[in-house]
């Protein structure tokens, strides 16, 4: 079974900064993917960032240049450094792990930025 803990939530003002962190655990094998997404207040999840196993990234046009997105191969863990943080940020924030066998969702993390 495959675990997904997330950490570094919380309250920040805007422009302030937090990081993310998500470790994944238990029967981990040909990871593809790992990334974070987002559900802000009465909307539809969607993506910020996603990094594959080999490094490459990719993000959403909202936070480009704002988010940073890292990884840990040894560890399965991935990082989101949150720079520059608007009011519109604010949602929770899901881990999500991509592997051949399938996907899998951290329970999320609250950030919450205030104006």
């Amino acid at each position: 079974q495959v675990q997904l803990v997330e950490s570094g939530g919380g309250l920040v003002q805007a422009g302030g900064s937090l990081k993310l962190s998500c470790l994944a655990s238990g029967f981990i094998y040909r990871v593809n993917a790992m990334g974070w997404y987002r559900q802000p207040p009465g909307k539809q999840r969607e993506l910020v960032a996603v990094i594959t196993r080999a490094g490459s990234t990719n993000y959403a046009d909202s936070v480009q240049g704002r988010f940073t997105i890292s990884g840990d191969n040894a560890k399965n863990a991935v990082y989101l450094q949150m720079n520059s943080l608007k009011p519109e940020d604010t949602a929770i924030y899901y881990c999500n792990l991509d592997l051949d066998m399938g996907e899998y969702w951290g329970q999320g993390t609250q950030v919450t930025v205030s104006s």
